[in-house]
Formats: C-alpha cells, structure tokens, sequence
C-alpha cells in the first residue's frame, strides 16, 4: 500500500497538472470506487460538474484536492438528486482520495485508451486536452466528497481529521509526540504505524527507520527518552526525503505516479525485502518475522530484541 512518499509524489503531480482547473464532468464507471460517497455515483458526478480544484494537500497517506465554485445545487435540484452536502461559508468541500492497494490518479490525454481498470473519468472545461483518471485493480480505493473541518487552513476533509499530523509537516510537534508515544505504552513499530499518532509511515519505512535507528520492532515506547525519539523521527524524515527524491517505492506496476511512471527506492532499502540477504552495516542475514499479518524486516546483530 503505498505510504507517505509515494502520495506525496501524486500529490505533486496533481498540483502541477489539475489544480485550477475547472470541472466539466464526471463519469464514473465502476460504483465501488466512489463507495465512500454514500449519496452515489449521480450525485458525486453532478455535484462536482462546474466546480473549481484547489491545490492537491495530502496528510500522511490522504490526499485531497478542495473544490471552489457556485455549486451544483440547482443542476442537482433540477435532476432530483438531493445533496448530501449542502456548501456554506463555514462549510468547504474537498474530493478525497484513497489509493488503496492499487488506485492510481493517472493525468491523460484525452484521446488514450481507456486503462482496463479505469473507474472514475473527470474531464475539465479547458483547452489542455487531458483528463483525470481514477484506476484501480483491486478497487480497495475511492474517491468521495466531503465536508472540510471549519477554519482549517488546509480545507482538511472532516471525515480525516482524527489524523494525526506527518513527520514531514512543517506543525509536526516533535516534542509532544514523543510525550504521547512514551503514554501509548506500546512498542516503537505499532506506534510509528498509529496513524492519529504519526500519519503516513507504513510497514516499509518503519523497518527502514528502525534499521536506520539500530531498534528492534519490538522496543517498548516506555523506555524512550528525548535523544532516543528525536533520533528516530530524524531517521523517519531522512528515509522518507530519500524516497521522495527518487519518486518512492514501487515493487510492481501497480504503484506509479500521475505520469504513469514508477519510483526507484526499492533500490535503496536496507532492511525491508532483504531477507537472507546481509545487512550493510554488520554483515548479518536479514531476518524476517511475521507480525500484525505483515512481516518485518530487521537485523538480528544491529536491531537486539528488548529483554523480556
């Protein structure tokens, strides 16, 4: 599933490539895909029809594109379709976006073939010729459209709100997140995968982290002092800017960015899928061990259990 690097390299290249642009229509091919949206498939493309995308914002795996305009309301009244939100001057509304396993927000020319798992289609009233394209395998992912939390400058979608900030957020508070993960009374790979406690750090980058950091996943949050936790968010932010650099993780093609393009850090991991294979600092086999229906990634000499 992808994590915060690779929503953030789909964020980018929303921002570059349809915030601003104004919504002509809205097909949707495939009812699971705007599943979240519990008014249906009529009322998501109608609503949306003449709507103005703000800029793409993402927090931890979440990303979101805020919509600006007069409204739909009346072609939506006219069609007997009744709003299930209703815009005020409190209330904003953003499209939310949920990759899943395999969704991909695709930037297309108009005239491409249709991908064979294309779900939703979103053209714009404009000359540019492309087209925002929704496709998704697995269909775990969707897009749904949402009241934002009121005042929030980053037009939040309420539904989100219970998410925590990312460590690469600028309003990151290192210091009261490493008072929350010493209350969590957990261990150190539970915590970093707590979404209202650190968005957007999956199972990849907690074991890149914690190798990075020489802590096995299995350390309690209680033990943690201020060096210790300022020591591994370095090393979260250090791993995560890195995939950022190279367009994140993909180990399929179902991972791509708006281009259709992958990302190469699977080149560069040290800890997760290297089973068997030696640690690069130590020498020692890469072990894995099931955990939480995933597996983790460690090295048995650099990353010591705890004592029991």
């Amino acid at each position: 599933m992808p994590e915060l690097p690779e929503v953030e390299v789909v964020r980018r290249g929303l921002e570059r490539w349809v915030s601003g642009r104004t919504i002509d229509a809205v097909e949707v091919r495939h009812p699971r895909a705007i599943r979240r949206h519990t008014a249906g498939a009529a009322d998501f493309a109608a609503r949306l029809k003449g709507l103005r995308l703000g800029t793409a914002r993402r927090r931890g795996k979440y990303l979101w594109l805020p919509v600006t305009g007069g409204g739909p309301a009346a072609q939506t009244a006219a069609e007997g379709i009744t709003p299930m939100v209703t815009p005020s001057v409190t209330h904003g509304l953003a499209i939310l976006a949920h990759l899943g396993m395999s969704g991909q927000l695709l930037v297309q020319p108009q005239d491409a073939p249709d991908e064979k798992h294309l779900r939703i289609r979103i053209g714009f009233a404009d000359e540019l010729a492309t087209e925002l394209r929704f496709v998704d395998q697995r269909t775990f992912g969707g897009l749904s459209l949402h009241d934002t939390v009121p005042g929030d400058a980053d037009h939040l979608p309420d539904v989100i709100a219970h998410i925590a900030r990312d460590p690469l957020d600028p309003a990151f508070d290192d210091a009261a997140f490493h008072d929350a993960l010493r209350r969590r009374r957990t261990t150190v790979k539970r915590a970093l995968l707590d979404q209202t406690l650190i968005s957007g750090v999956g199972n990849i980058y907690a074991d890149e982290a914690l190798w990075r950091s020489k802590l096995h996943y299995e350390r309690p949050t209680a033990t943690f002092t201020h060096p210790r936790t300022a020591e591994l968010l370095g090393h979260v932010r250090d791993v995560m800017n890195a995939a950022l650099a190279v367009g994140g993780t993909s180990f399929d093609s179902l991972y791509v960015n708006v281009n259709g393009e992958s990302g190469y850090f699977e080149r560069s991991l040290d800890a997760y899928g290297r089973e068997d294979e030696p640690c690069r600092r130590c020498g020692t086999p890469i072990r894995r061990r099931p955990w939480m229906n995933r597996s983790s990634y460690f090295c048995p000499r650099c990353q010591r259990p705890p004592r029991a």
